[in-house]
């Protein structure tokens, strides 16, 4: 199939990027050629794009023409290389606010789009040309670090509604050219569970691409089942759209015998960072700048954890200015062994809501909660939710023919969480997922 993949690359992507409006193919050339660079001379490219794009926004959109006059920001001071810390953070409430004045004048070719809303509220965005192509160039970059080039087998298997919805006959004639497969995931009993996995053992992609948390579900039922997946074919599995846990990645590579790489964006903030062969989560820092603020709004030191805001430089049409993701991350400092000089995220911890309170006010993650309730061999999956500020609840599925030691659990969470809080166990045949198609293994309503 090397013929047909080169095919694909070199001929039916570059004409459907044309066709559509996109530069997808200059931009891939350019970001294959600046991750290379120094990190002086890509922030040096940020900081012309970021001048580019304020003069852009300043003549073009009224809501952030408006912002520029009230915090006495003028197009000189556009160049300055603090200009960024002088304007105010952006966050959906003021999208929703001030929707109509978001769009900006020449967008004609603009399309609205929605979140999953599994935060809350969906959040009414538009997107252009622009940012599709650099979103596009970005994720290509970041699959041939892998090794998987357009056209090799590709195996989306995706649980929301807003991605399975956009299925038509068009898409999916493209699809079958580009040899990408969609599975959906939205009936993930024993039985759709059991399919997915044979369909995917049938198929053989090169890459996967999906939820951490139905990739688990996929290499558990294989593991509980003994069932071995062919290898060979798949050379990389890309998880998205939540956090990824380390326990997750550990089954995941066992049983699919290939790497996970992480990936971090979203569908309103852009193609923000994905995970290199070395282990290392790096921004895509030609087209993103990414800032990670303490509770006062001051930037925090790498390593440690913060708000992340994101400026996406390719939103003219529809301005993501330091936008305020909801989650929260740590940036980390030094060189990648591979070579490449773009900015790394030390993790994105999740948002802001997969933190849960102790009694006595401090923050305990979620992922250092998942460690201790996975230290019981009898628990499979589990949700923990923090009703009220002393009130929780732990649903559990359990592995065949096992129980957990309720009194040992209670007192290993009570220790960490505070004496005085009260768990409730539920132990359920399964945990239902959101409607986005995502499990959330952490749920704070306190937040």
């Amino acid at each position: 199939m090397y013929l047909y993949t080169k095919f694909v690359s070199q001929i039916l992507f570059p004409l459907q990027e044309k066709l559509k409006g996109h530069v997808t193919m200059d931009i891939k050339r350019r970001l294959g050629e600046s991750q290379w660079l120094s990190h002086d001379r890509i922030k040096e490219i940020q900081q012309e794009k970021l001048t580019r794009f304020l003069f852009d926004i300043y003549e073009s959109n009224q809501f952030y023409r408006h912002i520029f006059e009230n915090f006495d920001i003028e197009p000189v001071d556009f160049k300055n290389a603090d200009v960024l810390s002088k304007i105010p953070l952006l966050d959906k409430k003021v999208i929703r606010e001030h929707s109509k004045d978001f769009l900006s004048d020449n967008s004609n070719n603009a399309k609205f789009l929605s979140t999953s809303g599994s935060s809350g509220q969906p959040l009414k965005f538009a997107v252009g040309n622009e940012r599709v192509s650099h979103d596009v160039a970005a994720k290509w970059r970041a699959t041939n670090w892998w090794g998987v080039e357009l056209g090799e087998k590709e195996a989306v298997i995706w649980g929301s509604n807003i991605e399975l919805s956009g299925q038509g006959l068009v898409k999916n004639i493209r699809d079958l050219l580009f040899r990408t497969k969609l599975f959906p995931a939205q009936k993930l009993d024993k039985a759709g569970i059991a399919s997915l996995f044979n369909g995917l053992q049938q198929y053989q992609p090169s890459m996967m691409y999906g939820y951490p948390s139905i990739l688990t579900l996929i290499a558990e039922h294989a593991k509980t089942h003994q069932l071995v997946f062919k290898p060979g074919a798949l050379k990389v599995i890309f998880c998205t759209a939540e956090k990824l846990y380390e326990h997750q990645r550990a089954i995941i590579e066992e049983v699919f015998q290939a790497p996970v790489a992480n990936g971090y964006g979203s569908r309103d903030a852009g193609f923000i960072a994905h995970e290199c062969p070395f282990g290392n989560l790096h921004i895509s820092e030609e087209d993103i700048i990414v800032e990670v603020l303490d509770d006062h709004g001051q930037p925090c030191s790498d390593g440690m954890i913060g708000n992340l805001v994101v400026t996406n430089l390719t939103t003219r049409d529809f301005p993501m200015l330091r936008y305020q993701t909801g989650d929260l991350a740590a940036t980390k400092s030094g060189k990648c062994q591979c070579g490449r000089n773009l900015k790394m995220l030390a993790e994105v911890v999740g948002r802001s809501n997969d933190v849960l309170t102790a009694s006595n006010g401090a923050s305990v993650h979620g992922a250092y909660i998942g460690n201790i309730i996975r230290e019981d061999e009898a628990i499979c999956h589990f949700q923990l939710i923090q009703e009220q500020p002393l009130a929780f609840t732990l649903n559990i599925v359990c592995y065949p023919n096992t129980t957990i030691l309720e009194p040992v659990l209670i007192d290993k969470l009570t220790t960490v969480l505070g004496q005085d809080i009260s768990i409730h166990i539920e132990v359920m045949s399964e945990i239902p997922s959101e409607q986005t198609g995502k499990y959330k293994y952490i749920i704070n309503k306190c937040q």
